[in-house]
C-alpha cells in the first residue's frame, strides 16, 4: 500500500482508487446541475471545464458566482413588484400610444421591442444634452443639488472618496437640511469604501435616506450570486431633471489613479421633460426592492414632467431577473437593422458569439462598423480577451480603434445617425445578463450629430488597429488572448 493511499484510507476512510471515482461523480453531478439550469453554451462549457480540472475549487466558484439568481426571497419580491410595476408602466405605454407615431422608421421596430415585456414606452417633448467634462459634470450635479426644491434621488455604482465627489456630498447634506427630501441607493461592492467611510452616518445624521443594493454577506453567498451588481448611474432632481450615462460619483482625478490607465472618460446626458418620471420609476422600483422592510412596490405613476423640448426619448432598464435577456435581444436587434454606419464605445468588450456574428455579418452588407475601445484596460483579463476577437472582426471589415486618451469609460451605439442607445451598459455579458443597467435610447437627429462629434473626438485620440500587423503579434500573445477568451463567459 503506497503512502498516499494509506493517508487517504486512514484520514479520508477512502482507498485511492476511490479518488477519480469520487471526481467523475462530482463532475457528472455537476454536469446534470448544468442542464438542469440550461445556460448558454460558453457558459456552460466554461464551467464544466474549470469543474473538470479543479473540481473542489469549481464547485466553491460557482456557488459563488456560478448561478443568475439574486436569491430565493429576493427574486420572489422582485416578481411581485414587477407585477405591480407593470400596471403602471401599462398605463404609461396607453398615455404615450400617439408618441409612437413620430418615430423614424429606423427605430420603430427597437422602439416595440425595448418597450415590450413591461418596458416604457417612447415619449416625445424632451430636452436632452450631452456633457463629456467629468469635473464639469460633478459641479453641475452641485448646482442641480443646490436648486431643488422637493427630491433627490441618487443611484449609482460606485462612490468613490476623495475630490469634487465629496463636494457633491456636502452639497447633498445642505440639501436635506433645508427641506428637501434626499435619498442615496449605491451598490454595496461597487462603494464598499464609501460605506466604510464616515459618510453613511453623515448622510443618516442629515436626514437622508440611504441604502445599500445587494450587500454582500458572509455565509449567504449559496443563497445568492455575489457578483449580481447594481450598475446605474441614475441622479432624478424634482422628478422634472434626469442625469444618466456611463459616469459614476467619482473625481476622475483621485479615481484609480493607481492602475496605471490614465483618467476614465466619461459622457453624461441630461434630460427635461416626460421621460424623466420613467427613470423615477426605475429609481423608486429599485429603491423599494432593496430596502427589506418595503414588501410592495405601491408608487403610482410619477407625474408626467412638462414638456422641454422636441426630442423622442426612452429609458430602457434591464437585470438578471426580471425581463431576462430583453437587454441581448435589443442589442442585437440595433446591430441588425444598421443599414450604413454602427459606432460601439465600451470599455469592456466581451460579447457572446451570436454578438460577435451579428457585428460580422452588419461588416458584411457593407455597414461601416467600427469599435472603440481603452488601449489601456484596468482589467487586463478582459484586455486580454476582447483581443482574441479582433482578427475575426477585422477579417470580416469591422474597423477597430484603441483609445489613448485615458480609460474610455463611455457605452454608446450610434446607429445610422438617427438613433442612439447611451447609458451604463458595457458590450459584455457581466452587463448582458447580470448586472441591473439603464440605458436612454434616443430618436432624434441633433442629438445623434452631437454624440457622433464626440465619438470622432475619441477616434482623434485613437489608433487604428491594422489587420496585418496585428496577424504579426507574437504567437505567446495569440495564445494567451485565446486563454483569456476561455473564461470570458465568467468575466
Amino acid at each position: 500500500m503506497s503512502f498516499l493511499n494509506y493517508l487517504l484510507g486512514t484520514t479520508f476512510g477512502l482507498s485511492l482508487i476511490w479518488v477519480p471515482i469520487l471526481h467523475i461523480v462530482i463532475v457528472l453531478l455537476f454536469g446534470f446541475r448544468l442542464i438542469r439550469v440550461r445556460r448558454p453554451v460558453g457558459v456552460v462549457l466554461a464551467w464544466f471545464l474549470i469543474v473538470v480540472l479543479v473540481p473542489l475549487l469549481g464547485i466553491g466558484l460557482y456557488i459563488l458566482i456560478g448561478e443568475r439568481p439574486v436569491g430565493r426571497k429576493l427574486t420572489r419580491k422582485i416578481i411581485r413588484m414587477d407585477k405591480e410595476y407593470a400596471a403602471i408602466t401599462a398605463n404609461m405605454r396607453q398615455r404615450y400610444q400617439a408618441d409612437k407615431q413620430l418615430l423614424p422608421i429606423e427605430g420603430r421596430a427597437l422602439s416595440l421591442l425595448a418597450e415590450s415585456n413591461n418596458g416604457s414606452p417612447v415619449i416625445a417633448g424632451n430636452k436632452i444634452e450631452l456633457f463629456t467634462s467629468s469635473l464639469k459634470i460633478l459641479q453641475l450635479f452641485i448646482d442641480e443639488i443646490n436648486q431643488a426644491k422637493q427630491t433627490l434621488h441618487l443611484e449609482f455604482y460606485i462612490w468613490a472618496l476623495g475630490g469634487d465627489a465629496d463636494r457633491v456630498g456636502e452639497a447633498l447634506i445642505a440639501a436635506a437640511k433645508r427641506g428637501v427630501v434626499c435619498k442615496v441607493l449605491l451598490d454595496s461592492l461597487g462603494s464598499k469604501d464609501w460605506f466604510k467611510s464616515t459618510w453613511p452616518s453623515r448622510f443618516r445624521d442629515a436626514g437622508i435616506e440611504v441604502t445599500e443594493a445587494l450587500p454582500i454577506q458572509i455565509g449567504r453567498f449559496q443563497f445568492r450570486r455575489a457578483d449580481l451588481r447594481l450598475h446605474r448611474k441614475i441622479f432624478v432632481i424634482d422628478n422634472a431633471i434626469v442625469w444618466t450615462g456611463s459616469m459614476n460619483m467619482v473625481d476622475p482625478r483621485t479615481f484609480k489613479q493607481d492602475s496605471g490607465v490614465g483618467e476614465w472618460v466619461d459622457a453624461m446626458v441630461r434630460i427635461e421633460g416626460p421621460v424623466a418620471s420613467q427613470f423615477e420609476l426605475t429609481f423608486s422600483f429599485d429603491w423599494s426592492v432593496d430596502n427589506p422592510k418595503i414588501t410592495h412596490f405601491n408608487e403610482v405613476a410619477p407625474a408626467a414632467s412638462p414638456t422641454e423640448g422636441r426630442v423622442l426619448a426612452q429609458e430602457f432598464s434591464s437585470g438578471p431577473v426580471y425581463r431576462d435577456d430583453i437587454l441581448y435581444q435589443v442589442l442585437l436587434s440595433a446591430i441588425m437593422d444598421a443599414r450604413k454606419e454602427l459606432t460601439i464605445t465600451t470599455p469592456y468588450f466581451g460579447p457572446d458569439d451570436g454578438l460577435i456574428q451579428a457585428l460580422m455579418a452588419a461588416a458584411g452588407r457593407g455597414v461601416n462598423v467600427t469599435l472603440i475601445v481603452p488601449k489601456l484596460n484596468d482589467s487586463t483579463l478582459v484586455a486580454w480577451s476582447s483581443r482574441s476577437l479582433y482578427a475575426d472582426l477585422m477579417n470580416a471589415g469591422v474597423n477597430i480603434a484603441e483609445f489613448h486618451g485615458g480609460l474610455l469609460h463611455t457605452k454608446s451605439l450610434l446607429i445610422d445617425k438617427r438613433v442612439a442607445i447611451f447609458g451604463s451598459v458595457n458590450f459584455d455579458q457581466r452587463s448582458l445578463r447580470l448586472n441591473f443597467e439603464i440605458s436612454l435610447i434616443v430618436y432624434n437627429d441633433d442629438f445623434c450629430a452631437k454624440l457622433e462629434i464626440l465619438l470622432d473626438s475619441y477616434l482623434a485620440q485613437s489608433d487604428m488597429v491594422n489587420a496585418v500587423s496585428w496577424s504579426k503579434r507574437p504567437r505567446w500573445r495569440v495564445l494567451l488572448e485565446n486563454a483569456a477568451h476561455l473564461a470570458s463567459p465568467l468575466l
